[in-house]
């Protein structure tokens, strides 16, 4: 499935708060600038809802059409989804920042020698890092199948996800404690 068909999980709606049908919206993005009225979102993967009222500061949501708690209530633990395509449009990035999506599947680099590839990317408290699948011949030498790598300025040397390819400093180190 190509990329810009899959669907990203941006927030789960939650319990129904008052009496005019509002949401508790739990999000799960890094871009809650998304979330505005009159943007829809996929619910559960198959119909679409548009947000008709926003509260950032309360975490709050309407859906459009339901005004409610009886009939906003059938959305509590639904999931919201958009597209990578949405995505790209609706969030903005500072320079020298990339969408988790584009940076998974990249694969590491260090002095020319091919670490492995990035599977996923975990947070940590206020820490990124790249969960990486190391590269078969190394696992063939006896390294760990799998190591994190912290992504920050004191490992990543450059990140090209036009590429897929991020070169890094200390990765081997990293792996061989691993």
């Amino acid at each position: 499935m190509s990329q810009e068909k899959e669907l990203l999980h941006i927030a789960t709606i939650g319990k129904v708060v008052g009496l005019k049908g509002d949401m508790k919206l739990h999000i799960k993005s890094d871009f809650p600038e998304q979330f505005i009225s009159g943007n829809s979102f996929l619910l559960n993967k198959k119909e679409t809802i548009t947000l008709s009222d926003v509260n950032h500061e309360r975490g709050l949501i309407k859906i459009k059409g339901y005004t409610t708690p009886e009939d906003a209530r059938k959305f509590t633990n639904a999931k919201l989804y958009t597209t990578y395509e949405e995505t790209r449009k609706n969030c903005h990035l500072e320079d020298g920042e990339y969408f988790w999506f584009d940076i998974e599947g990249c694969d590491i680099y260090e002095d020319g020698k091919l670490l492995g590839n990035v599977s996923e990317i975990d947070r940590l408290l206020d820490n990124n890092y790249l969960k990486i699948k190391t590269d078969e011949q190394l696992v063939s030498n006896g390294y760990s199948k799998s190591f994190l790598l912290p992504y920050n300025d004191n490992y990543i040397s450059t990140t090209n996800v036009k590429d897929k390819k991020i070169t890094v400093i200390g990765g081997m180190d990293i792996l061989e404690a691993s």
